[in-house]
């Protein structure tokens, strides 16, 4: 059972309190963008599988490349891969409302019990991470040559994503 801690009227106005609030939204906001991205990806499935499609294809990169022997071909590799890019952003986004859900429940509990209610933030933002930097920038745009697509390229986004979580990541890790 978890333990419920009731603040006093003057907490709501401490430095601490401000802190740990802002920490506490930043967190439930990153989870509430990883849940709706997988969402929205389940949903309407077939938007963002014509961009894996495309990427997996590399149908739409510079004519003669030298390097078209990566492509997949196969239907069902791209299905494949489409599903676990929308496992790995639902776990993502989990993970980090798992870490809002405990950083509120214990806002104005003592120190170690706020900083262990953290302890999912940086393994959400690590499996961000694999998500929206290995996965679109290294494996995506490198591997795939995404960059090279003027339709098809999710780089920019992708950066914005996880620069965002590595930042509250950042945020949240350090004292109040």
């Amino acid at each position: 059972m978890q333990e419920c801690y009731m603040p006093r009227l003057s907490a709501f106005s401490s430095p601490v309190a401000i802190s740990r609030l802002a920490k506490t939204v930043m967190v439930g906001a990153l989870g509430a963008f990883g849940l709706i991205v997988a969402l929205n990806n389940v949903t309407d499935y077939n938007s963002n599988f014509q961009f894996v499609r495309h990427v997996l294809s590399m149908d739409t990169t510079f004519r003669g490349n030298s390097l078209m022997w990566r492509a997949i071909p196969q239907p069902v590799l791209w299905h494949l891969f489409y599903g676990l890019i929308i496992l790995g952003e639902a776990l993502t986004g989990l993970l980090f409302a798992i870490a809002a859900y405990q950083m509120s429940a214990r806002l104005w509990a003592p120190e170690d019990a706020f900083k262990t209610a953290k302890k999912f933030v940086p393994a959400a933002t690590a499996l961000g991470f694999l998500i929206w930097f290995f996965g679109f920038s290294v494996v995506g745009a490198e591997w795939f040559l995404m960059w090279q697509s003027q339709a098809w390229n999710g780089q920019q986004p992708a950066f914005r994503f996880f620069l965002t979580m590595l930042a509250v990541c950042i945020y949240v890790q350090q004292p109040e």
